[in-house]
Protein backbone atom coordinates (compact mmCIF):
# COMPACT_ATOMS: atom_id res chain seq x y z
CA UNK A 1 0.00 0.00 0.00
CA UNK A 2 1.41 3.35 -1.03
CA UNK A 3 1.56 6.41 1.20
CA UNK A 4 -1.32 8.13 -0.66
CA UNK A 5 -3.56 5.05 -0.26
CA UNK A 6 -2.64 4.77 3.41
CA UNK A 7 -3.44 8.47 4.03
CA UNK A 8 -6.76 8.18 2.18
CA UNK A 9 -7.70 5.12 4.28
CA UNK A 10 -6.69 6.94 7.47
CA UNK A 11 -8.84 9.97 6.52
CA UNK A 12 -11.84 7.72 5.81
CA UNK A 13 -11.35 5.89 9.12
CA UNK A 14 -11.16 9.14 11.08
CA UNK A 15 -14.22 10.49 9.28
CA UNK A 16 -16.17 7.31 10.07
CA UNK A 17 -15.05 7.47 13.69
CA UNK A 18 -16.14 11.11 13.93
CA UNK A 19 -19.51 10.32 12.34
CA UNK A 20 -20.10 7.55 14.88
CA UNK A 21 -20.08 10.17 17.64
CA UNK A 22 -22.67 12.44 16.00
CA UNK A 23 -25.72 10.81 17.62
CA UNK A 24 -24.04 10.99 21.02
CA UNK A 25 -23.05 14.63 20.67
CA UNK A 26 -26.60 15.72 19.87
CA UNK A 27 -27.88 13.80 22.91
CA UNK A 28 -25.21 15.48 25.02
CA UNK A 29 -26.47 18.86 23.85
CA UNK A 30 -29.78 18.44 25.71
CA UNK A 31 -30.61 18.48 29.42
CA UNK A 32 -31.10 14.83 30.38
CA UNK A 33 -32.26 12.91 33.47
CA UNK A 34 -30.32 10.03 35.01
CA UNK A 35 -31.22 7.31 35.49
CA UNK A 36 -33.48 7.24 32.45
CA UNK A 37 -35.37 4.26 33.91
CA UNK A 38 -36.43 3.72 37.53
CA UNK A 39 -38.76 1.33 39.38
CA UNK A 40 -42.36 2.55 39.60
CA UNK A 41 -43.37 3.45 43.15
CA UNK A 42 -39.75 3.73 44.35
CA UNK A 43 -37.84 6.50 46.05
CA UNK A 44 -35.25 7.49 43.47
CA UNK A 45 -32.52 10.09 43.11
CA UNK A 46 -32.93 11.84 39.75
CA UNK A 47 -30.02 13.86 38.40
CA UNK A 48 -30.48 16.46 35.67
CA UNK A 49 -27.36 17.00 33.55
CA UNK A 50 -26.91 20.46 32.05
CA UNK A 51 -24.27 20.17 29.29
CA UNK A 52 -23.99 23.84 28.24
CA UNK A 53 -25.37 27.36 28.56
CA UNK A 54 -27.23 29.38 25.91
CA UNK A 55 -25.08 30.11 22.85
CA UNK A 56 -22.09 31.32 24.86
CA UNK A 57 -24.08 32.71 27.78
CA UNK A 58 -23.82 31.14 31.28
CA UNK A 59 -26.75 29.37 32.96
CA UNK A 60 -28.06 31.45 35.87
CA UNK A 61 -31.22 29.54 36.84
CA UNK A 62 -32.56 26.00 36.39
CA UNK A 63 -36.23 25.16 36.94
CA UNK A 64 -37.33 21.51 37.09
CA UNK A 65 -41.10 21.10 36.85
CA UNK A 66 -42.18 18.09 38.89
CA UNK A 67 -44.78 15.87 37.16
CA UNK A 68 -48.08 14.87 38.77
CA UNK A 69 -47.77 11.74 40.90
CA UNK A 70 -44.29 12.53 42.25
CA UNK A 71 -44.39 12.98 46.05
CA UNK A 72 -41.91 13.42 48.88
CA UNK A 73 -39.72 15.53 46.59
CA UNK A 74 -36.47 16.86 48.09
CA UNK A 75 -33.86 18.82 46.13
CA UNK A 76 -30.21 18.09 46.78
CA UNK A 77 -28.06 20.93 48.11
CA UNK A 78 -25.82 22.35 45.40
CA UNK A 79 -22.91 24.53 46.58
CA UNK A 80 -23.07 28.15 45.41
CA UNK A 81 -26.68 27.79 44.21
CA UNK A 82 -29.84 28.82 46.09
CA UNK A 83 -32.74 26.37 46.14
CA UNK A 84 -36.41 27.28 46.11
CA UNK A 85 -39.43 24.98 45.91
CA UNK A 86 -42.90 25.87 44.68
CA UNK A 87 -45.71 23.72 46.08
CA UNK A 88 -49.11 22.59 44.85
CA UNK A 89 -51.97 20.80 46.63
CA UNK A 90 -52.15 17.03 46.24
CA UNK A 91 -55.19 15.60 44.48
CA UNK A 92 -55.15 12.75 47.00
CA UNK A 93 -53.59 13.59 50.39
CA UNK A 94 -51.82 10.75 52.22
CA UNK A 95 -50.49 9.99 55.70
CA UNK A 96 -46.77 9.80 56.45
CA UNK A 97 -45.27 9.32 59.92
CA UNK A 98 -48.63 10.14 61.53
CA UNK A 99 -49.03 13.41 59.62
CA UNK A 100 -51.42 14.20 56.76
CA UNK A 101 -49.55 15.34 53.67
CA UNK A 102 -51.71 17.69 51.60
CA UNK A 103 -49.22 19.26 49.21
CA UNK A 104 -46.17 18.36 47.16
CA UNK A 105 -43.38 20.12 45.30
CA UNK A 106 -44.47 21.37 41.87
CA UNK A 107 -41.16 22.95 40.87
CA UNK A 108 -37.56 23.04 42.10
CA UNK A 109 -35.54 26.15 41.24
CA UNK A 110 -31.76 26.49 41.50
CA UNK A 111 -30.59 30.12 41.15
CA UNK A 112 -27.85 32.51 42.20
CA UNK A 113 -25.03 30.46 40.71
CA UNK A 114 -23.36 30.65 37.34
CA UNK A 115 -22.59 27.74 35.03
CA UNK A 116 -20.33 28.86 32.16
CA UNK A 117 -21.39 27.78 28.67
CA UNK A 118 -18.29 25.62 28.20
CA UNK A 119 -18.82 23.61 31.42
CA UNK A 120 -21.45 21.08 32.51
CA UNK A 121 -23.06 20.39 35.86
CA UNK A 122 -25.65 18.17 37.55
CA UNK A 123 -28.64 19.07 39.73
CA UNK A 124 -30.45 16.37 41.74
CA UNK A 125 -33.70 15.66 43.52
CA UNK A 126 -35.04 12.65 45.39
CA UNK A 127 -38.69 11.70 44.91
CA UNK A 128 -41.16 8.89 45.37
CA UNK A 129 -42.21 8.02 41.85
CA UNK A 130 -45.74 7.15 40.73
CA UNK A 131 -46.62 3.45 40.81
CA UNK A 132 -47.36 3.24 37.07
CA UNK A 133 -44.99 0.67 35.50
CA UNK A 134 -44.37 1.11 31.79
CA UNK A 135 -45.22 4.81 31.72
CA UNK A 136 -42.74 7.24 30.18
CA UNK A 137 -42.89 10.57 31.99
CA UNK A 138 -41.55 13.83 30.52
CA UNK A 139 -39.96 16.11 33.13
CA UNK A 140 -39.94 19.70 31.81
CA UNK A 141 -36.82 21.77 32.56
CA UNK A 142 -36.36 25.50 31.94
CA UNK A 143 -32.73 26.63 31.66
CA UNK A 144 -32.40 30.40 32.05
CA UNK A 145 -29.14 32.02 31.00
CA UNK A 146 -27.67 35.50 31.32
CA UNK A 147 -28.77 35.98 27.69
CA UNK A 148 -31.38 33.55 26.44
CA UNK A 149 -33.33 30.55 27.62
CA UNK A 150 -33.72 26.88 26.71
CA UNK A 151 -37.15 25.38 27.35
CA UNK A 152 -36.57 21.61 27.51
CA UNK A 153 -40.32 20.95 27.44
CA UNK A 154 -41.09 19.43 24.04
CA UNK A 155 -42.75 16.00 23.99
CA UNK A 156 -42.80 13.82 20.88
CA UNK A 157 -46.17 12.96 19.40
CA UNK A 158 -46.98 9.28 18.70
CA UNK A 159 -44.73 8.09 15.88
CA UNK A 160 -42.39 11.09 16.22
CA UNK A 161 -38.74 10.55 17.17
CA UNK A 162 -38.01 12.51 20.39
CA UNK A 163 -34.42 12.98 19.17
CA UNK A 164 -35.77 15.09 16.30
CA UNK A 165 -37.08 17.77 18.69
CA UNK A 166 -34.90 20.88 19.18
CA UNK A 167 -35.57 21.10 22.95
CA UNK A 168 -37.01 17.78 24.19
CA UNK A 169 -38.06 17.29 27.80
CA UNK A 170 -35.98 14.73 29.69
CA UNK A 171 -37.82 11.38 29.80
CA UNK A 172 -38.08 8.93 32.71
CA UNK A 173 -39.40 5.42 32.08
CA UNK A 174 -41.04 3.70 35.04
CA UNK A 175 -40.18 0.01 35.21
CA UNK A 176 -41.95 -2.80 37.08
CA UNK A 177 -41.25 -4.18 40.52
CA UNK A 178 -39.53 -1.58 42.63
CA UNK A 179 -42.01 0.01 44.97
CA UNK A 180 -41.91 -0.59 48.66
CA UNK A 181 -38.37 0.60 49.25
CA UNK A 182 -39.39 2.06 52.56
CA UNK A 183 -39.49 5.78 53.17
CA UNK A 184 -36.58 6.70 50.99
CA UNK A 185 -33.97 6.11 53.65
CA UNK A 186 -30.91 4.68 51.99
CA UNK A 187 -32.60 4.64 48.62
CA UNK A 188 -30.75 4.99 45.33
Amino acid sequence: MGLQSYLALARKSLLALGMSFLPLSSAWAHVTVHPQEAPAGSYTKLTFRVPHGCDGSPTKRLRVQIPEGFVSVKPMVHPLWNIETVKRPLKTPYESHGKMITETVAEVIWSGGSLPDDLMDEFSIRAKLPDRPGEVIPIPVIQECEKGVHRWIQVAQPGEDPKSLPEPAPLLKLTGGGGGQGHGHGSR
